[in-house]
């Protein structure tokens, strides 16, 4: 199985040089001066590392396969992968196929739904759960929402904080005071 590592986006400059949209926590080790990397199409590959730097957060790569701003034009949405055999097992890292098909539980235990993939976001990744009426909720990833993930017991916990899954929207109320009254409990069209 094959995992992405980034997917390559717009040309920077004119000498090659491609903007990344990361797909793994260590790209420092993956994307190191040297490393070969598979490509997907697998025609526009294998890619040679070059040179990587990153500028206000984002990532940048020169290929020694790519010398030119046509070139790297051409690169442009091609995923960077590694084979799944390839990769040393983190202790709170999970891949898409691994998270799929997981019961969501609630801390309390109820059944909240199931997992049906990973999107990544700009932010942090988001887990994309289908909650028994069959609304789709993104929860984001992180440990104080999903403080477990037991991929072998079947399941992730969430905490959720109030509003976030669709269910909740039947149970929310509206205070007078969210309605934008000057006094609470009157509105700002009541009369004396």
């Amino acid at each position: 199985m094959l995992l992405t590592v980034a997917r390559i986006g717009r040309p920077h400059g004119l000498r090659g040089e491609v903007a990344l949209d990361l797909r793994t926590d260590t790209p420092e080790e993956r994307l190191a001066a040297g490393a070969v990397i598979a490509t997907e199409p697998a025609s526009a590959g294998p890619l040679t590392v070059v040179r990587t730097r990153v500028q206000q957060g984002r990532w940048y790569v020169t290929f020694a396969e790519v010398t030119d701003r046509t070139a790297a034009e051409g690169l442009t949405g091609v995923t960077l992968v590694v084979d799944a055999d390839d990769t040393e097992d983190e202790d709170d890292a999970w891949y898409p196929h691994e998270l799929a098909g997981l019961r969501a539980e609630h801390v309390d235990g109820r059944l909240l739904g199931e997992v049906v993939g990973l999107e990544h976001a700009p932010a942090h990744d988001v887990l994309v759960v289908r909650e028994p009426d069959g609304a789709r909720t993104l929860v984001p990833f992180v440990r104080a929402i999903v403080p477990v993930v037991d991929v072998a017991g079947g399941r992730v916990v969430l905490d959720p904080p109030g509003g976030l899954l669709a269910s909740d929207a039947a149970n929310l109320v509206v205070s007078d005071e969210t309605r934008g009254g000057d006094e609470p409990g009157r509105g700002a069209d009541d009369e004396a």
